[in-house]
């Protein structure tokens, strides 16, 4: 199988089992509307959802730098289906937790491997190759509110059993490519797309940097769609426009991203995408109007052209790891930013939503500082390690020849 079709493939089941992150922010209207959850409820929701992947990931991650597992891709797409299907069809909220809490897991399972098998497809480096691959799962995210509307809007939460449905799809898409990468790959550990030394220093502020993007993009995308319908006095629809379009932003800054990292190293693409984002959340909650919805697009779009950058960036900063730095950066920085949900919830409740929304404006600001302190990694090769070292530069030892990061 090509390369091409193989990162298609790949991309395609990013987004089947993306929509289920996406889905447990868009049935938050939803659960608000049917079972009257109040903000601390909906937060509690979105909590249970993360919390259990943001644990769990790194183990899994650290398992794949053991043991190639590729038929965690399909299974991890099935649980986290499952979950969400399940999470509608009783008005306990403890199941709910339960269910959505699966559903983490199964999410969990799946972006450390996929992760791993993706850069192998991509060969080691590949900005735009893993740019969409990254894009599969920001188009999941877009996907969610739609398909969460179109099948819950008509018949309520008793019909999410339904949204099973892409899970049982990208398992089937995945098949063919882990049975051709399982055919070039010999038997051995999972981790191997390069080897080198570790920058553990350089990794740990990394995931830093990703936790303060996850927390601005877990609680907009937590409360955007409660923001924009008060906001738009009442309407739901303008509420779900708002989900719809800070997913499809995600969907245009993955791509953005791998393309500029094409022309200017990693880093100082992450470092600018940062500052941006500053003045993006600024205009969400500060600017009143229809002009809400260009932020949101600006904010999204900001949030995610490092994305991609972040994830290889890791694997780059931790060679010998990928799988853990998978799990890291995919997933425990990633997921952790719900933990923040119920804070920005309970003080909601307490004064206003805006209120709650302003302090996300100082997470990018951040983010910046942070990747100010990073220097860009040469992908170490296989003959050779590479050392990051600050200003974007790489010394190469026991290598003969030092490749081109540019």
């Amino acid at each position: 199988m090509r390369k091409n079709a193989s990162i298609t493939l790949l991309s395609v089941g990013h987004a089947c089992v993306d929509v289920y992150q996406g889905a447990v922010a868009s049935l938050v209207p939803f659960f608000v509307a049917e079972r009257a959850y109040d903000y601390a409820a909906v937060s509690g929701v979105v909590l249970a959802a993360s919390l259990l992947s943001s644990v769990v990931q790194p183990l899994f991650g650290a398992l794949t730098d053991r043991w190639p597992m590729p038929w965690l891709l399909p299974a991890g797409m099935l649980l986290g289906g499952l979950g969400v299907a399940l999470s509608g069809v009783s008005g306990s909220y403890a199941l709910t937790l339960a269910f959505v809490a699966l559903s983490g897991v199964g999410v969990a399972a799946y972006h450390p491997e996929s992760a791993r098998v993706a850069r192998l497809v991509a060969g080691g480096s590949g900005h735009r190759a893993m740019g969409w691959f990254s894009l599969g799962g920001n188009l999941g995210f877009a996907t969610a509110p739609l398909l969460v509307t179109t099948v819950v809007a008509g018949g309520g939460l008793a019909l999410t059993p339904l949204l099973v449905l892409p899970a049982l799809v990208g398992s089937v898409l995945c098949v063919p490519v882990l049975r051709a990468l399982e055919r070039r790959q010999p038997p051995g550990p999972g981790a191997a797309v390069t080897t080198g030394g570790d920058d553990k220093a350089s990794f740990v502020k990394l995931s830093l940097a990703v936790v303060c993007r996850s927390i601005v993009f877990i609680g907009l995308g937590t409360f955007i769609s409660l923001y924009a319908k008060e906001r738009m006095a009442g309407s739901t629809a303008a509420g779900t426009a708002a989900l719809l379009v800070l997913y499809l932003g995600g969907a245009v800054g993955s791509v953005l991203g791998g393309a500029l990292a094409d022309r200017w190293d990693r880093v100082t693409v992450c470092r600018w995408s940062c500052l941006v984002t500053v003045g993006s959340v600024a205009g969400v909650v500060f600017v009143p109007g229809p002009a809400l919805y260009l932020f949101v697009a600006a904010t999204s779009i900001g949030l995610y052209v490092p994305f991609s950058l972040q994830v290889t960036l890791g694997q780059d900063y931790l060679p010998s790891r990928v799988g853990t730095a998978g799990g890291i950066t995919l997933g425990l920085a990633v997921s952790i930013g719900g933990l923040v949900s119920p804070l920005i919830g309970c003080v909601a409740d307490a004064t206003s939503l805006r209120t709650a929304l302003a302090p996300l404006v100082l997470m990018p600001a951040l983010g910046w500082l942070l990747f100010r302190t990073l220097p860009e990694p040469v992908p170490p090769s296989r003959s050779g390690t590479v050392t990051p070292v600050p200003g974007g530069d790489s010394a190469v030892a026991a290598s003969p020849t030092r490749p081109d990061h540019r």
